[in-house]
């Protein structure tokens, strides 16, 4: 990668986190591919759900997810797809970001390649999102995304909701996507000791920003059936302005007014690792502490 004159990330989120053959398919088309690295991809059952996160040189990046999704199209029935984690495509959503030698322009521009790519080829319709939104109320992904699989066959069909790309159909088994460009977020998902989802719920309503909570942040409550558990999942999306510790400790002071513990936390794909080094900074106490001072930033320079 150090030869690379221009890195793109792209961290395209796949409705399958179960079955592990297709998992493995999905992930395969980005193996082995020259001006690409799989830096990591990991999947959740209960949120039947499998986040990918690679990195490649624009035009590499652009065909590899291209194939990706092709792949899901292929092998993805959200018909029969059942999850904790809202959904309303095979491939739900594909962000692009920016890392080194490019632009959020030449972000932008590459996630319009790809949607008019993925809808000629896959006929699956294709809605712009964050700073590639074609209008404002389709920046953020909830919205274009409300309703999921199922309310998309209607949606879709409303002239207010035509596909940036592709016909206005959902199609049958394969859904939706929404691809976009945006600055690094962090998945980060806090653990309650209950089983009540309603508490979940509560809290997340409190802590992401729409509830008044905290500016970047967005969060809902999820049932993580196979631990007897549920989570507050959570996608931070500026870590340097709203850090993961603000975020824990809001989470812990609105589970207190119910008696319930926070009994853990996960970052789902890869973090920043600003983004921990701020918490750590936190908790320890550190004064006057800086990226400088880790031994592995200094390595990399």
């Amino acid at each position: 990668m150090s030869n690379w004159s221009k890195i793109m990330e792209c961290v395209p989120n796949f409705s399958e986190g179960r079955d592990l053959q297709k998992i493995e398919k999905i992930a395969d088309s980005f193996r082995a591919k020259t001006g690409v690295k799989l830096l990591d991809y990991s999947n959740d059952q209960d949120h039947n759900r499998m986040v990918v996160t690679v990195l490649g040189e624009p035009e590499a990046l652009k065909e590899a997810v291209v194939e990706a999704i092709g792949k899901a199209v292929e092998l993805i029935d959200l018909t029969r797809h059942e999850g904790q984690h809202p959904r309303m495509g095979a491939v739900d959503v594909v962000p692009f970001i920016p890392i080194r030698g490019c632009t959020m322009e030449e972000a932008i521009a590459l996630s319009k390649e790809v949607g008019e790519e993925v809808a000629r080829r896959y006929n699956l319709p294709v809605f712009l999102y964050e700073k590639s939104a074609s209008s404002p109320k389709r920046e953020n992904l909830a919205n274009i995304r409300k309703g999921e699989f199922e309310g998309m066959e209607e949606k879709i069909k409303q002239p207010e909701w035509m596909p940036d790309f592709g016909v206005a159909e959902r199609h049958p088994t394969a859904g939706t996507v929404a691809i976009g460009a945006r600055m690094p977020l962090v998945a980060y998902n806090v653990n309650l000791g209950t089983n009540d989802l309603t508490v979940a719920d509560a809290i997340a309503k409190k802590v992401r920003f729409i509830g008044g909570g905290l500016r970047f942040c967005k969060a809902m409550g999820v049932e993580l059936k196979e631990r007897g558990i549920v989570q507050v999942s959570m996608n931070m999306t500026d870590y340097t302005r709203t850090a993961l510790y603000r975020a824990f400790e809001l989470v812990r002071i609105e589970a207190r007014r119910y008696g319930v513990p926070v009994v853990g936390s996960e970052v789902v794909g890869l973090v920043p690792m600003e983004a921990l080094v701020d918490t750590a900074s936190y908790y320890l106490g550190l004064e006057n502490f800086s990226m400088s001072q880790v031994l592995e930033s200094r390595i990399m320079e």
